[in-house]
C-alpha cells in the first residue's frame, strides 16, 4: 500500500475543481436555494472529503479509523445519490419554465433540461454501482480504494459543467441568446476524463472495470443534446418525473 500513501494528497485535485465549478451557482444566490439543493451539495461536498481522509487513514495506520469513516460513509453515498434523484423534478419544472420565458433562459432551451435530468439518472445509477462494488471488494483494498475513486469523476460533471458554462456564457455575453452552451460542457468531459486517465496511469488502473464505467459515463455524458431532444426522452420524463 505504500504506492498509496500519496493518493489522498491527489484527491485534493479533483475535489478543488468540483468546489470551482458549483462555487458561484451555489455561493452567489445561496439563500435562494431549494432545501434540496443545499442537502446535495453538502453531501456531495462531504463525500469528496471523505475520498481525501479515508485513503490518508488507510495509509497512515489507522484502520480502525478508516473502518468506521467507511460506515458512515455508505450511509453518505446513499444521501448523495438520493438527493441528486430527487432534484430531476427540478429540470422538469425549468424545462417548463424555459419553454414559457424563453426571454429570460435565453440558449438554456427545454431540451438542455431534459438532457441534464438523463445523465442524472446514468451518473447516478453508475455511481450507485460503482459503491456497491466498492462494498463486494472490501478486503481487496486496491480495487476497493480504486472503485471508490471512481466515483469522484462519475459525478463530478454537474458541478465543474456548470462553472464551466457559466465562465463560457459570460465570455460570449454579446451574442445572447445564440450562445453554443454544449461546447462548454464537451471541455469539460475532456477535462475530467484527463484527469481520470491520469489518475488510473499513475496508479496501474488504466484497464480497470471501474476506469471504463467512469470513461463510459463521461462519454455518455457528450449526448446530452441529442439524448435532451428525443421526443420519446421528454415524454418519459413527464410522465415519471412530475414538475
Amino acid at each position: 500500500m505504500n504506492k498509496y500513501k500519496s493518493l489522498y494528497k491527489w484527491m485534493i485535485i479533483p475535489m478543488v475543481f468540483m468546489q470551482f465549478g458549483i462555487f458561484k451557482d451555489y455561493w452567489g444566490d445561496f439563500t435562494d436555494n431549494a432545501w434540496s439543493v443545499h442537502i446535495h451539495y453538502w453531501t456531495g461536498t462531504v463525500w469528496y472529503i471523505y475520498l481525501i481522509i479515508q485513503p490518508y487513514f488507510a495509509t497512515h495506520g489507522q484502520m480502525a479509523r478508516h473502518r468506521t469513516n467507511g460506515m458512515i460513509g455508505m450511509f453518505l453515498a446513499g444521501g448523495v445519490c438520493l438527493t441528486a434523484l430527487s432534484m430531476m423534478n427540478r429540470d422538469i419544472v425549468n424545462s417548463r419554465m424555459a419553454m414559457e420565458m424563453p426571454d429570460r433562459f435565453g440558449p438554456f432551451q427545454p431540451w438542455f433540461f431534459y438532457g441534464v435530468a438523463v445523465v442524472e439518472i446514468v451518473m447516478m445509477t453508475a455511481f450507485g454501482f460503482a459503491v456497491i462494488k466498492s462494498i463486494i471488494h472490501r478486503k481487496e483494498l486496491e480495487n476497493h480504494a480504486w472503485w471508490l475513486i471512481s466515483t469522484v469523476f462519475i459525478i463530478m460533471m454537474p458541478a465543474l459543467g456548470r462553472g464551466i458554462q457559466n465562465v463560457y456564457v459570460g465570455m460570449h455575453g454579446k451574442d445572447w441568446p445564440h450562445i453554443n452552451i454544449i461546447t462548454p460542457l464537451y471541455f469539460t468531459q475532456l477535462l475530467i476524463i484527463g484527469m481520470l486517465v491520469i489518475g488510473a496511469w499513475k496508479y496501474g488502473k488504466l484497464k480497470h472495470p471501474a476506469t471504463y464505467l467512469a470513461v463510459a459515463v463521461n462519454l455518455f455524458i457528450l449526448f446530452l443534446e441529442p439524448v435532451g431532444r428525443s421526443a420519446a426522452v421528454q415524454h418519459f420524463l413527464k410522465a415519471v418525473v412530475k414538475g
